[in-house]
C-alpha cells in the first residue's frame, strides 16, 4: 500500500533545491583577488628584470621603477584583500553547512535520527562543519595557485626555452608527489574524523552521568573508556601528518633542484651571450615559481578534509524528512483516531502491526504491554513522530500526512519521559509550542500537572531560569506534562511521561486530563494498573501487535494481561508502603496534606481506591473484587 513513506523519502532532495546557500560570490571575490594577486607575481621578474637591465646600460629605468613598485605594492593590496574575503568566505559556507546539517537533523523522523549519538552530531556540526566550510575557499586558492606555476612557465618559455625545458622536465614528478597525497590523505581524513567523533560522544555520555559516576567512584573507569580510541586517534593523526609531511618534504627537494638546474642552464646561456642579466634574473625566478607547484599540498589537504567533513554534515542534512500535505481538520472533530492496515519494521523486524484500530474521540486510551511490545511506536505513529511503513493513520477522518505542520503540530500534543525544556525560564518551557501560551494557560496547565505548587515556592516562581532551578526528575516530568497540557489538542500522547511521579500525582494528573485539560482524545502509555482502569478503553499490546482492545476490567479476567503488570505491582505496594511509613515519594515531593500514596489500598485489578477506603493486604489479584468507578469520576 502507498504511503506517505515515498514523499519523505523524497524530501531531502527538495530541502536541496528550495535552501538557498550562500552561492558563488564569497569563493568568486577569493578567486578573483587570489588570481589577480597571481598575475602580479607572474608580471614581476619580467619588469624586474628589465629594469636591471636599464639599470645596467644607464638607461632611463624611472618607468619600469614605477612600474616594479605598482605590482609589489599591488600584490599586498590583492594579499590582503584576499586573506579578508577568506574569511568570510569560510564563515559564511559554515554557518551554512551547519544550519542545513542542524535543518535536516530536526525535520528528520526521530527514528531515522536515532543513530547519531549527541557527541556525534557535536562533532558534525563543529569541527566537521568548519573543516567543509573551509573548502570552498581552498577551491579557490588551489585554482589561483595553479596560475602562478603556469603563467611562470609560460613566461619562462618567452625568456628562454631550453630552460623552461629543463623545468618541464621536472613538472611530472611534482604532479605525482601530489596526486599520491591527495589519495591517501583522504581515507586517512575521514577515519580520523570517525574516531574523533566516538571520543566526542563517550565524554557528552559522561557528563550526563557525572553524579553516577562520582557515587559510584567509577571516575578512573569512565576516563580509560572514554580516552580508549585515543591511542587509535593518534596513530591515525601521525599517520595523516606523515602522509602530508612526506608530500612538502618530497617537494621540498623537488623544488630546489629543479630551480637549481634551471639556474645552471641559464648561466651558461648567459655565458654564451643568449641571455641578458636581467633574463637571468627572470629566469631563476621563474623557475622558483613553476617548481611551486608543490605548495599547493596544504591547499589540496584542506579540501581533502573538507570534502570528508563535508560527506558526514550531509549525513545528517539528508536523513528523511516528514512531508507535510495542504488540508486541515474538520472543526467539529472530536479526536477520533484510527489506525488503518499500519506496518512498522525495523531492522527487518515489524515492530507494529495494527489491521484496523479505531479509538473514539474524546476517550482516554491506555496502552499497555511488557517491554519492546510496541508502546512507544505505536504513540509515535498515532502522534506522526513516524510514518508507518505501510498503511494509513486517521484523525477526524484525515490522514495525518495530509495535514500541513501547523495543523498537525496544533491538533496534536505529547509529554514524553524526558522533556527537554530548553532554556529561559519555566513560564517559557512550559508556554512554548505550535502557540505560545498566555500566562494564565501555563499556571492552569502547570496546576493540572501537579507542578503549580513547587514551582510557587522557587525564588522567582514561573520567571525563575531554569538553569537556577533544582529539578528532582518528577519536577522535570510535571513541567513536560505542563506543557504539553498547555498545548492540548484534540490528541494528547502521553509516553510514558508520568514514570517518575509518585502515585499520588499520577492520580492527580489522570484527573486534571479528564477535568482541566482542553477535552479530546488521550493516549496514555501506561505501567500500572491504576492508570489503565481509569481509562476508558485499553490497547493491549503483545510482540508488536494488537491482542485485545476494552476495558481494563473486561480484560483482567485474562490471565496473561494481569501479568503485564506483574513488576509495576510490585513497585506500588513497596512505594506505598514506604509513603505510608512516611518516606518521601519517588520524585522527593511531598504528597498534598500529608495524604499518603495508597496505591495498597487499591484492589490488584488496578481500580482507584474508594476515597477513605481502608488498605486491603495481603489479597492475592484472583480474589478482588470487579473495578469499581471513583465517586469523582461517577459525578462526571
Amino acid at each position: 500500500m502507498r504511503t506517505s513513506r515515498s514523499r519523505a523519502s523524497r524530501a531531502p532532495e527538495a530541502r536541496d533545491g528550495a535552501a538557498a546557500g550562500p552561492g558563488r560570490a564569497p569563493e568568486v571575490l577569493v578567486l578573483l583577488c587570489s588570481v589577480a594577486a597571481a598575475l602580479a607575481t607572474v608580471a614581476q621578474p619580467v619588469v624586474l628584470g628589465r629594469t636591471l637591465d636599464l639599470l645596467l646600460r644607464d638607461g632611463d629605468a624611472a618607468p619600469w621603477l614605477a612600474l616594479s613598485a605598482a605590482l609589489l605594492v599591488g600584490e599586498l593590496l590583492l594579499d590582503s584583500l584576499t586573506a579578508l574575503f577568506t574569511g568570510r568566505c569560510n564563515a559564511t559556507w559554515t554557518a551554512h553547512v551547519r544550519a542545513r546539517a542542524l535543518t535536516g537533523l530536526l525535520d528528520a523522523v526521530p527514528d531515522r535520527a536515532r543513530p547519531f549519538s549527541p557527541g556525534d552530531v557535536g562533532t558534525r556540526l563543529t569541527l566537521n562543519a568548519t573543516d567543509a566550510g573551509g573548502a570552498p575557499a581552498a577551491r579557490a586558492a588551489l585554482a589561483a595557485s595553479l596560475v602562478t606555476p603556469l603563467g611562470a612557465l609560460v613566461a619562462l618559455a618567452l625568456v628562454d626555452p631550453w630552460v623552461a625545458a629543463c623545468v618541464c622536465a621536472g613538472l611530472p614528478a611534482l604532479a605525482l608527489v601530489l596526486r599520491t597525497f591527495a589519495r591517501d590523505t583522504g581515507a586517512s581524513v575521514a577515519a580520523y574524523q570517525r574516531t574523533q567523533s566516538r571520543i566526542a560522544s563517550a565524554l557528552l555520555e559522561a557528563l550526563d552521568g557525572t553524579a553516577t559516576i562520582g557515587a559510584a567512584g567509577t571516575g578512573k573507569r569512565e576516563r580509560a573508556r572514554i580516552l580508549a580510541p585515543l591511542a587509535e586517534l593518534a596513530v591515525q593523526g601521525r599517520h595523516m601528518w606523515a602522509l602530508h609531511g612526506r608530500a612538502l618534504a618530497r617537494s621540498g627537494v623537488l623544488v630546489p633542484l629543479l630551480t637549481l638546474v634551471a639556474t645552471g642552464v641559464a648561466g651558461l646561456r648567459l655565458a654564451a651571450g643568449d641571455l641578458s642579466v636581467g633574463e637571468l634574473l627572470a629566469a631563476g625566478r621563474y623557475a622558483q615559481l613553476t617548481a611551486g607547484v608543490g605548495g599547493a599540498a596544504s591547499l589540496l589537504g584542506a579540501i581533502v578534509r573538507g570534502r570528508a567533513a563535508r560527506d558526514r554534515t550531509r549525513e545528517l542534512e539528508r536523513l528523511p524528512a516528514l512531508a507535510h500535505g495542504t488540508e486541515r481538520l474538520p472543526p467539529a472533530g472530536t479526536g477520533e483516531l484510527e489506525l488503518r492496515a499500519v506496518r512498522v519494521v525495523r531492522d527487518g523486524r515489524e515492530v507494529l502491526r495494527a489491521d484496523h484500530l479505531r479509538v473514539p474521540g474524546g476517550s482516554t486510551v491506555a496502552v499497555v504491554g511488557r517491554g519492546g511490545a510496541g508502546k512507544s511506536v505505536l504513540a509515535a505513529v498515532a502522534g506522526r513522530l513516524i510514518d508507518p511503513d505501510e498503511g494509513q493513520v486517521l484523525l477526524d477522518g484525515v490522514r495525518l500526512d495530509r495535514l500541513t505542520r501547523e495543523a498537525l503540530r496544533t491538533e496534536v500534543a505529547f509529554a514524553f519521559e524526558r522533556p527537554v525544556l530548553g532554556e529561559g525560564t519555566i513560564a517559557d518551557a512550559v508556554a512554548s509550542g505550535a502557540r505560545r501560551a498566555s500566562a494564565d494557560e501555563v499556571e492552569r496547565a502547570a496546576c493540572a500537572a501537579g507542578a503549580h505548587g513547587f514551582v510557587r515556592r522557587l525564588p522567582h516562581g514561573y520567571d525563575t531560569p531554569l538553569t537556577g532551578a533544582p529539578l528532582s526528575g518528577g519536577e522535570h516530568q510535571r513541567l513536560g506534562l505542563a506543557r504539553a497540557f498547555a498545548q492540548a489538542g484534540r490528541l494528547l500522547v502521553l509516553d510514558d511521561a508520568t514514570s517518575s511521579l509518585d502515585t499520588a500525582t499520577e492520580h492527580e494528573v489522570n484527573l486534571a486530563l479528564r477535568r482541566s485539560v482542553r477535552p479530546g482524545t488521550r493516549l496514555v502509555i501506561a505501567h500500572r494498573p491504576s492508570v489503565a482502569a481509569r481509562a476508558d478503553l485499553v490497547i493491549w499490546l503483545e510482540a508488536g501487535g494488537v491482542r485485545a482492545l476494552g476495558p481494563h476490567h473486561e480484560l483482567w479476567h485474562t490471565a496473561d494481561y494481569r501479568a503485564v503488570f506483574a513488576p509495576a505491582e510490585a513497585t506500588a505496594t513497596a512505594e506505598a508502603t514506604a509513603t505510608a511509613e512516611g518516606a518521601a515519594p519517588v520524585d522527593g515531593t511531598a504528597t498534598a496534606e500529608g495524604m499518603t500514596t495508597a496505591e495498597g489500598t487499591a484492589p490488584a485489578d488496578g481500580t482507584a481506591p474508594v476515597d477513605g477506603a481502608a488498605p486491603t493486604a495481603g489479597v492475592g489479584p484472583a480474589r478482588l473484587p470487579e473495578p469499581r468507578p471513583r465517586p469523582e469520576e461517577a459525578r462526571q
